[in-house]
């Protein structure tokens, strides 16, 4: 593990990285050949595809190689998840500069191979090619185990909206961050590495979900997602959201309202779903909103009122408006 990737090879980095992985009983035929074979039981294959780059994603001095890796798996098999289905599989495209350490792109690789475990997945395969600016892009792959797809596109008026995981962490650590804080340490750990609520997505299609998604651009944005696809107006209560008080510390501390985080910040991939009134919603999953007729255009609103502040992560806007 000595050494850069340059000096390794193409090869010999290969038979490194794929000599730190493991493997399920999805997976048919691992890396090693032309491609990867995943048994696809109920005969669809739920796929998303994401990138991280360097510089826009993450931070080599505030991140781990260990961190990247689980957090660009996470955010892949969140997607998949919040289609209701089960993570299986994941493809890794790999960018590294020639001088970057081997050590850096092993510790990525057990990253991504550890995430794939809490999510019962398995990295399968993937390329890696020399270039200036480190890039990670994850194919992600899920079975829907006959059960039909939630899509973003089902919301009725009438039904609640529910959430699972934390919401804001992430924005509230990259705050911490970016003055040169590195304490609260949780909050900093849930932008570095994020803790999709997996098994949540496929429970949720079982408890009747009517449209879902995970919150990687902000909650009002992604719910936006869902109001367009599914022409209606969502209300948030923000009495119904919870912030922890150590969140509040830090907002006051920067002066940030922590509801801008929790409402606009991404990241997060907690699980948002909506539900008819009068399905038995486990203890985990917390009503902040209902679902209404559009007043006009179908639009997310809080507390009966548009949200105006900045935020929600655009990727062709500025890092600091996503915050």
């Amino acid at each position: 593990m000595k050494g850069t990737v340059g000096e390794l090879g193409e090869f010999g980095l290969i038979r490194e990285l794929t000599s730190r992985l493991t493997t399920t009983p999805a997976v048919r035929l691992g890396p090693g050949d032309d491609a990867a074979v995943v048994a696809a039981p109920d005969r669809r294959v739920v796929a998303s595809t994401d990138i991280l780059l360097e510089g826009r994603h993450f931070r080599r001095d505030w991140s781990t190689a260990y961190d990247v890796g689980r957090k660009a798996a996470a955010q892949n098999l969140a997607d998949i998840a919040a289609m209701g289905a089960v993570p299986t599989a994941l493809l890794l495209g790999l960018v590294v500069p020639a001088d970057l350490p081997v050590t850096w792109a092993g510790e990525l690789m057990d990253g991504l191979r550890d995430e794939c475990q809490v999510a019962g997945a398995a990295v399968v395969g993937g390329d890696v090619v020399g270039g200036d600016t480190i890039t990670v892009s994850i194919t992600a792959l899920g079975d829907l185990r006959n059960h039909e797809p939630v899509t973003r596109a089902g919301a009725r008026p009438g039904d609640v909206v529910a959430v699972t995981g934390w919401l804001g962490w992430s924005a509230a650590g990259f705050a911490v961050l970016s003055r040169g804080f590195r304490s609260p340490r949780a909050f900093v750990e849930a932008h570095r590495r994020p803790e999709p609520p997996y098994h949540a997505g496929p429970a949720a299609a079982g408890l009747g979900a009517t449209a879902m998604t995970d919150v990687s651009d902000g909650l009002v944005a992604d719910l936006g997602h869902i109001a367009e696809a599914s022409k209606v107006r969502i209300d948030l209560r923000s009495g119904l959201i919870d912030i922890p008080s150590q969140m509040s510390d830090i907002g006051q501390a920067v002066g940030v309202d922590p509801l801008q985080w929790v409402l606009t910040g991404g990241e997060d991939h907690a699980i948002v779903a909506t539900f008819p009134s009068d399905v038995k919603l486990p203890a985990r999953w917390k009503i902040i909103g209902e679902v209404l007729n559009p007043s006009a255009l179908p639009q997310v609103t809080v507390d009966g009122a548009p949200w105006t502040s900045k935020g929600g992560w655009d990727h062709f806007g500025s890092i600091e408006d996503a915050q």
